[in-house]
């Protein structure tokens, strides 16, 4: 075995988004592409000679090649040890995890999250850091910088290791460990929730589905939900990874799981149903006949985690994202806890849960997680819920009512617009901003606007600021309508907009969403001349 090295680079659009790099297949699968961006992250931290790396990702078409690619760039660039998902899989919650637990210096994600898988579809990486988070601006902007002049990377010339078996292994100098997947996460799990009260549901009755997609959280569902906990066989549906996902989109949202959704809205509709996403990071809530929309289900969390062991003690604060919706800052101000609103990407709120001021958080686009690891955590929410309606022995539908007549609803629905040119959505984006010196006071649609801005966040723990995070329009009464384009996407822009209508009237918290939304839909509409676009109506509605 020797290192070579070998001439390649600079590729053009190799900038990190709020989750890594992310692009079509084809376009990672180029010859040197990886290459460069892994040897980009490896010069951006200052070399990775004696360091140790966790590399895994959710099994999408590429994963085993790329996971392979990057054992050996490691290898030349002198890491002491990587440890490795067997067969190359590891949630993105689980990578985290293992971060933290083995005091490594960072990890590599293979990962395009959510989105569809297949030689046709989408791929993506990122870097995490040592503590067990999504890397910084700090960081990803300086591999951004290297991305930009790089002209070659280091490899070594050596056949693939067999990664189907656990143990040790080695290219070079580096020792390359294959573990478990699943066994280090599921321990943490047990820590956290009362297990054994939860094993008493299930043989009371209680009956579940959970939808793993064909992504990779099917493993881990199957062992803890199945196996430690006692679920029926079969609560685990689309179990197995699919480096195509089944064909299918792995987004744990209404639209994509609407099979899911079906069921629970039918005549034999199972207690409870949960659905997760490609790398295991969200999550989507349901219940006999009801839909808890991710917002709803983080201030649902805040108000009952005490119910679960590892949160006896109480929460020390709450994040969330500024699209998400306010639902979870009346439940911290009624505990008497902060609330911090941040942009969207999980590293943000890295810092207020490292410095110990918050313990959960989470986003409106199916994220949720705590201070257990530094990512959003698709079966944690899951079990969390699960812990609940183990302690309360109330239905899904019930604990939502009960939520709602104490903190009131926060209607809330985002509307997608997907593959827009992106010299169209910026228009429209610089259009809003042009109109937010004279916008308040103004009416639309019978809704008067108090206050609106391009969100900017000063972090309180480090007095780093992030700007133009996404455009706040605020009514009187407590209905927002918030713009922002995504960074998940791989085609064009997609403009997000996220409607919120606040009801504490008792007899108007049963409504449709869409329907108690109307007004706030359609001054979006009227503010943003959303008619340019040439679209009449959202590509998804969640």
């Amino acid at each position: 075995m020797t290192v070579r090295t070998l001439q390649a680079g600079p590729f053009e659009g190799q900038k990190p988004g709020t989750s890594g790099l992310r692009k079509k297949t084809r376009v990672f699968m180029e010859p040197g592409y990886l290459e460069c961006f892994v040897q980009a992250i490896f010069n951006s931290i200052g070399g990775a000679k004696d360091k140790t790396f966790v590399v895994g990702g959710d099994g999408r078409y590429f994963n085993r090649e790329a996971v392979q690619i990057i054992l050996k760039i490691a290898a030349a660039n002198g890491a002491a040890k990587v440890i490795v998902g067997q067969d190359g899989l590891l949630s993105t919650p689980a990578v985290s995890n293992l971060i933290r637990q083995r005091n490594a210096d960072g990890g590599l994600v293979l990962s395009a999250s959510h989105n569809p898988g297949g030689i046709d579809e989408d791929f993506g990486l990122k870097y995490n850091v040592s503590n067990g988070g999504p890397a910084p601006e700090a960081i990803t902007e300086e591999i951004f910088s290297q991305t930009k002049t790089i002209d070659s990377y280091r490899i070594f010339e050596a056949s693939d290791l067999d990664l189907s078996t656990l143990g040790m292994k080695g290219i070079g100098s580096t020792t390359v460990e294959i573990v478990d997947p699943v066994a280090d996460y599921a321990a943490l799990m047990e820590q956290l929730f009362d297990f054994a009260k939860v094993r008493d549901l299930f043989e009371s009755g209680f009956t579940m589905r959970f939808d793993a997609m064909h992504a990779v959280t099917g493993p881990y569902a199957k062992a803890i939900l199945e196996g430690e906990l006692g679920a029926a066989a079969g609560t685990v549906l689309n179990a197995q990874p699919s480096v195509d996902f089944g064909g299918g989109h792995p987004d744990p949202n209404p639209v994509w799981a609407k099979q899911l959704v079906d069921l629970v809205m039918s005549a034999d509709a199972p207690d409870f149903a949960a659905a997760s996403d490609g790398d295991g990071d969200r999550n989507m809530i349901l219940g006999k006949g009801i839909y808890v929309t991710p917002s709803d289900s983080l201030a649902v969390l805040a108000a009952n985690a005490h119910l679960a062991p590892g949160y006896a003690k109480g929460l020390a604060g709450v994040a969330r994202s500024m699209p998400t919706s306010t639902a979870a800052d009346r439940v911290a101000e009624a505990l008497g806890i902060d609330h911090y609103e941040t942009p969207t990407g999980w590293k943000f709120f890295g810092n207020l849960l490292d410095a110990g001021m918050v313990t959960l958080c989470g986003e409106e686009s199916a994220g949720t997680g705590s201070n257990h690891v530094r990512e959003k955590d698709g079966l944690w929410a899951v079990l969390l819920w699960l812990n609940i309606l183990a302690e309360t022995r109330q239905s899904v539908k019930d604990i939502m009512a009960s939520h709602w007549k104490r903190f009131g609803r926060n209607y809330y629905s985002r509307h997608d617009y997907e593959a827009i040119p992106a010299e169209d959505a910026n228009a429209l984006m610089d259009g809003l901003r042009g109109k937010l010196p004279d916008l308040p006071g103004k009416s639309f649609s019978g809704l008067t606007i108090s206050s609106c801005d391009d969100f900017a966040y000063l972090d309180p723990v480090d007095g780093s600021r992030s700007l133009r995070q996404g455009i706040r329009i605020l009514f009187e009464g407590g209905a927002r309508a918030v713009f922002r384009l995504s960074g998940t996407g791989t085609v064009g822009a997609t403009l997000r907009i996220y409607l919120e209508n606040l009801e504490t009237e008792e007899s108007k918290l049963f409504r449709d969403t869409q329907d108690a939304l109307a007004s706030v839909i359609q001054a979006a509409r009227e503010i943003s001349e959303l008619e340019r676009l040439g679209r009449s109506e959202p590509n998804v509605i969640t």
